[in-house]
């Protein structure tokens, strides 16, 4: 992609998922097609991953719809409550996974993240706790997951046919927590203030909401929980294990508040405790920047559309491709360095810097990731030394680590 930009320009005519498409690795040109509405580009994506999300997914709604359903969930994601929750529950998760960690083999970074992240975020999609059904919903979601990106063969026996399948099994669950808690709900047995997202779409009023865009929305949400934020914690423990002087800034930032907190008599932080981490968030940052886990956001345009000199034709794709912008040497000095010192002086709300996405689709979730990742890297340095082994990124068909980030881990010592 890098070598076609330096040969056409930062804007420039290819062919992606079958469809004629403009790439842009222009920041603004990019920015103008993610503020856009359905007026000028939709969602587009691979038809197997059209077919896998269904026609009443968030990622492929539009208008008021969509508008609605995002509006609740990114709500809900902002709740002092939730917030409450996912802060107490993360916090539980990690210390419980950390204290099983042995010191005699090597732990995947990648594997444990996941296994915290999706219980938790499942939690709050749907209030399910740990035991058979998160089991189940687990085993199952990963044959889902597994299709997102595959042939467009729905047939007996192919990848796209069994991932179909898990979905079913899937919704057959979901439907029936949906209806468990409809009937709580009409017979007056729960509170006014809603536990998690099913709670807040089954709130509201509107006929849209059917229980099947429910459990489909609630399916998509949980991809998050395996290719997003696992994938941020573990490439921020890999750049950090590679930059000294960054994990001796982030080890006395977070120790610092942890024994203050301890002097004040408080064993466990809050959401604002990790959110005022300036320099951890400084890394996370610096970790969305380097590693992109999205790469980019593919959309379509309706009717004929000019941005900065291009035409992007009607019914063309538009592919803004962020990896390029996050890497351009003319944006960010010595790009391919971890460096999160340079956010003490960057923008993080330019054109330059969209590791969520933006305009109306910008990912509700963005802060719970940032808090998610917090946790996780408070709890490391303040309890671990460690190792890190030789692994690899991998970038292709998403971000993820090639043996997984295994690291050997030390005890500290008590002070």
């Amino acid at each position: 992609m890098n070598r076609r930009r330096l040969l056409y320009g930062k804007v420039f005519k290819s062919h992606l998922f079958g469809s004629p498409t403009i790439v842009s690795t222009d920041a603004e040109v990019s920015r103008f097609v993610l503020q856009s509405d359905a007026r000028a580009f939709v969602p587009s994506y691979p038809k197997s991953l059209s077919e896998l999300m269904g026609k009443s997914s968030i990622l492929l709604i539009n208008g008021a719809l969509q508008r609605r359903v995002h509006g609740l969930i990114g709500g809900f994601f902002k709740s002092p409550h939730l917030k409450s929750q996912i802060t107490a529950d993360m916090q539980s998760y990690v210390r419980r996974a950390m204290d099983s960690w042995p010191e005699t083999s090597p732990i995947l970074i990648q594997d444990e993240t996941k296994h915290i992240v999706f219980q938790i975020l499942v939690k709050g999609l749907i209030g399910l706790e740990p035991g058979d059904e998160m089991r189940f919903l687990k085993r199952e979601f990963h044959e889902f997951i597994a299709g997102l990106i595959s042939l467009p063969v729905n047939l007996p026996g192919t990848r796209l046919y069994r991932s179909l399948k898990a979905k079913k099994r899937m919704v057959m669950l979901l439907k029936k927590v949906i209806e468990e808690k409809r009937r709580k709900r009409s017979s007056g047995l729960v509170g006014e203030t809603p536990k998690d997202v099913i709670d807040v779409l089954i709130s509201d009023t509107s006929e849209e909401l059917t229980d099947e865009l429910i459990s489909d929305n609630m399916i998509d949400l949980m991809i998050p929980a395996e290719d997003s934020v696992p994938v941020l914690i573990t490439l921020a423990v890999k750049y950090l294990s590679s930059c000294p002087l960054a994990l001796r800034q982030l080890e006395e930032e977070n120790m610092e508040l942890k024994e203050r907190r301890c002097r004040q008599g408080q064993d466990s932080l809050q959401w604002n405790d990790y959110m005022s981490l300036s320099f951890t968030q400084d890394v996370i940052t610096e970790t969305l920047r380097l590693g992109n886990i999205i790469g980019g956001i593919m959309r379509k345009a309706v009717r004929d559309v000019e941005v900065k000199g291009h035409l992007i034709p009607n019914g063309w794709c538009v592919f803004t491709y962020f990896r390029s912008v996050h890497l351009d040497e003319a944006i960010y000095d010595e790009p391919h360095r971890f460096n999160p010192w340079r956010w003490k002086e960057k923008d993080m709300s330019s054109c330059s810097f969209t590791p969520f996405g933006g305009g109306q689709r910008l990912c509700p979730g963005l802060d719970l990731a940032r808090l998610e990742a917090s946790i996780f890297l408070h709890h490391l340095v303040t309890s671990f030394t460690w190792v890190a082994d030789d692994d690899q990124v991998v970038n292709f068909p998403t971000v993820r680590m090639k043996s997984g980030m295994p690291v050997r881990v030390t005890r500290k010592k008590r002070r």
